[in-house]
């Protein structure tokens, strides 16, 4: 393992980047850095120097040019054990830069906001952050790469743990998440340039690119003997079970997971107070009424036989009212609402092993695709609403 002597950060993401360059600065690496990045580093007591000042070439172009020199990629790219390598940026002035930070402009998240310009959207496409990742992620023996914030606390105490030095495990993996990112990354572009080009949102796409990431494990899928996970897709703002939290209970199942979905989904669309009741992604019952209590009640009636081990949805914050009439209907599985009042939480978590989901403040129903799986392809549709 070598130990990392110099690292160039420049983020647009500021999350734990005080602790990370304390951190660096307190294990002795020198630290190279781009416009606010740097000032935000001179400001957290750290020394830094400028990319401008190691390359001799100012930043320009409105900030489009600051890292795209050979100073800098002959630092990244260049193999430490090839001595022909190492003559080459000896001859050019070139240091070795052990380890990159960088995230990069927030491009999906801009073009998710309604309205956005074109121009601010091309402004957003990030030139020197996914370049200098790339040439840092090729060479990933040699350097230390990090795109993520959420890495930080596990590479300082893989640092403070190996003297300085990166394990060879870690650094492949980094190297790896780069390469995901950087993927995922062109894929928004892509989508979004093909949509301006198009006119309009194609409802069916030449290419469907899709990426969701690892929510969690589930202990197994719709039958014990299947394995399953959870993934969520993080450009969705909508609401929903996929960035609901959970307050009470057990953690849930696979089947747990689909009738969460199926129960927020059937009551969403109403404006007056309304409940579901869901079994295998069947509705028992629903109902509306000008109380949540009554509509619960009303909804449970219509099947409360087949209720047993249900799945309980609202559009209301649930009152202790509502919360007594769930607790008094007998056994049921979880209950998802967009909000829950602290009374009606105490009844509700006397239950130990009801599961309680809140999602926030509904939407109404939400633009989205139903996708099907076949064996090596995927049916596409609107949702039907």
């Amino acid at each position: 393992m070598r130990r990392i002597k110099r690292a160039l950060i420049s983020v647009s993401d500021k999350s734990g980047l005080e602790e990370i360059v304390k951190g660096l600065n307190e294990l002795g690496v020198e630290i190279l850095s781009t416009g606010g990045t740097a000032k935000l580093i001179k400001g957290f007591g750290v020394p830094v120097k400028s990319v401008s000042d190691y390359t001799g070439f100012p930043e320009m172009l409105d900030g489009r040019v600051k890292t795209l020199h050979p100073k800098i990629h002959g630092g990244l790219l260049s193999l430490r054990g090839n001595q022909d390598h190492m003559e080459q940026i000896k001859k050019h002035g070139i240091e070795l830069i052990d380890m990159v930070v960088v995230n990069l402009y927030p491009f999906e998240n801009t073009v998710a906001k309604e309205g956005v310009r074109f121009e601010d959207a091309i402004e957003n496409i990030d030139i020197g952050g996914p370049s200098m990742l790339r040439s840092a992620a090729k060479n990933f023996k040699d350097v230390v790469v990090v795109c993520n914030p959420a890495r930080y606390k596990d590479i300082l105490t893989d640092l403070k743990k190996n003297n300085g030095a990166i394990s060879d495990e870690l650094h492949f993996k980094l190297g790896v998440e780069v390469f995901e990112k950087t993927s995922g990354y062109d894929a928004a572009i892509y989508g979004y340039l093909k949509k301006q080009l198009d006119g309009r949102e194609s409802d069916c796409p030449d290419a469907l690119e899709l990426k969701y990431h690892k929510a969690q494990d589930l202990r197994y899928g719709e039958n014990p003997h299947q394995k399953a996970c959870f993934y969520i897709d993080k450009n969705v703002n909508a609401v929903g079970i996929s960035n609901a939290k959970q307050l009470h209970g057990k953690e849930l199942s696979f089947n747990n997971i689909m009738d969460l979905d199926a129960a927020l989904e059937i009551v969403k669309e109403f404006k007056e107070p309304a409940a579901s009741v869901i079994k295998h992604t069947n509705p028992c019952g629903a109902a509306q009424a000008e109380n949540l209590k009554k509509a619960y009640v009303d909804a449970l009636d219509c099947d409360s036989l087949s209720a047993f081990g249900s799945i309980v949805g609202l559009n209301r914050e649930v009152d202790a009212a509502t919360a007594e009439a769930i607790v008094s209907a007998g056994f049921t599985e979880c209950v998802i609402a967009p909000a829950y009042e602290d009374a009606a939480l105490n009844i509700l978590k006397q239950k130990k092993n009801l599961r309680l989901i809140e999602t926030g403040a509904l939407k109404g129903i939400e633009k989205d695709y139903d996708l099907k799986k076949v064996l090596g392809g995927i049916l596409i549709q609107d949702r039907d609403i």
